[in-house]
């Protein structure tokens, strides 16, 4: 009697182990990401894109190795602390064998620590900063997002001329000032003479502008200023204070499509960006364009393809392992691995874990239309081999 009472209690507290903490015959992906806050839209976009990679790679079963995969949305509002419990209760509470995200730059930073601590993979999409691959990268970390590095270095290939004089505007934070510090490093041949970074939340950039001015209109040859921006405000209302009297240029690199409706004020502009729907024509991103039209009638974004190309790693990576989850294996796994995504095939570095992968230097068309979709030409793409990527971090 006593056995058979033991045996049982055994069974339901099996029972209750596996209604808290997942089923048997699951993989569980944390998503880690800016549901609201101020990159929301951008968050939003990668977790649209994250889903619909699952799919596409899954072949719609949502199935590795016979396991389900269960993906488990953590809104961290752009907040670092939030960030942080949020991603420890996945990995403790939730059982996450994995964990994608986040949005932030500054919520990535902090993120970094946990994912050691509990010696989980995080796959870092879309935070950008050069650090979290750099100096305060760990061995669990990977990045499927481009980094600040490959937004510069692509960017100088549009700007970076002799008696070319540079300006920079940037938001002051991990992303702006990382983007600009890297953006620096890769220009050789222009001259550069003013940054100038502002709040996240700047609506009222004319104070900047004159600074900017005061510096650029005077310089011989060709003038241009360099935007870095995400999220909120529109800095390109610097254009309204009449910059062409001046011979000053604008160029920035990519966004999401509204906040590129104002590069049309700017025909001929050029610049670098990680994606545009209209670039690749791979197999991937024509299922992803195909699709995305007929689910949300328009065409995918910069953070959406991000987000599929973080679940095509991931599928990538558990196929290969037959679906096993075990920490080390993964990484043994993904280091040097490449995989597919809208934008072509990537590949993880081994010494830092960061995708190398192709950007696009683009020019906006002669004949946009101020106020319609971003009408961007592709000038070229540029592959990861011409790009010469630091290695940042200290392994």
């Amino acid at each position: 009697m006593q056995r058979r009472t033991l045996a049982g209690l055994a069974a339901l507290a099996a029972a209750f182990s596996f209604s808290a903490f997942g089923q048997p015959g699951e993989i569980r992906i944390a998503h880690v990401y800016s549901k609201t806050g101020p990159l929301e839209a951008y968050g939003k976009q990668t977790q649209t894109g994250l889903m619909m990679g699952l799919e596409y790679a899954t072949g719609g079963t949502m199935v590795v190795g016979g396991k389900k995969l269960v993906v488990i949305e953590k809104d961290d509002q752009g907040k670092p602390d939030l960030g942080k419990n949020l991603l420890a209760s996945a990995y403790s509470d939730d059982k996450a064998d994995i964990a994608v995200g986040p949005t932030s730059s500054g919520v990535a930073l902090a993120l970094l620590p946990v994912a050691e601590e509990y010696k989980k993979i995080l796959l870092v999409e879309p935070a950008v900063a050069d650090s979290i691959t750099g100096e305060k990268w760990n061995k669990y970390i990977f990045r499927t997002g481009r980094n600040s590095s490959q937004d510069a270095i692509s960017n100088a290939v549009a700007v970076d001329r002799e008696g070319v004089t540079i300006a920079t505007l940037a938001q002051d934070n991990a992303f702006g000032r990382d983007g600009v510090k890297a953006f620096k490093d890769a220009v050789r041949k222009a001259r550069l003479v003013h940054e100038e970074y502002l709040p996240a939340a700047t609506t009222d950039f004319t104070a900047a502008a004159q600074r900017l001015i005061e510096r650029l209109k005077d310089q011989p040859g060709r003038k241009v200023l360099w935007i870095v921006w995400a999220g909120a405000g529109n800095p390109f209302k610097i254009a309204d204070l009449d910059l062409k009297r001046h011979g000053i240029e604008i160029a920035t690199g990519g966004n999401i499509l509204p906040a590129m409706v104002a590069y049309n004020q700017f025909p001929g502009m050029e610049g670098a960006t990680y994606y545009y729907f209209g670039f690749s024509r791979n197999q991937a991103n024509l299922w992803l364009v195909t699709h995305h039209y007929l689910k949300h009638k328009s065409p995918p974004d910069f953070f959406t393809a991000g987000g599929f190309s973080s679940a095509m790693a991931l599928v990538t990576a558990l196929k290969a392992t037959n679906g096993d989850t075990n920490t080390p294996r993964l990484i043994k796994t993904m280091e040097g691995m490449s995989f597919d995504t809208p934008k072509g095939s990537m590949t993880f570095r081994r010494e830092d874990h960061q995708a190398l992968q192709s950007m696009y230097h683009f020019r906006v068309a002669p004949g946009a239309r101020p106020g319609t979709m971003a009408d961007l030409y592709l000038v070229r793409e540029i592959k990861p081999h011409e790009m010469d990527l630091p290695i940042r971090n200290r392994r």
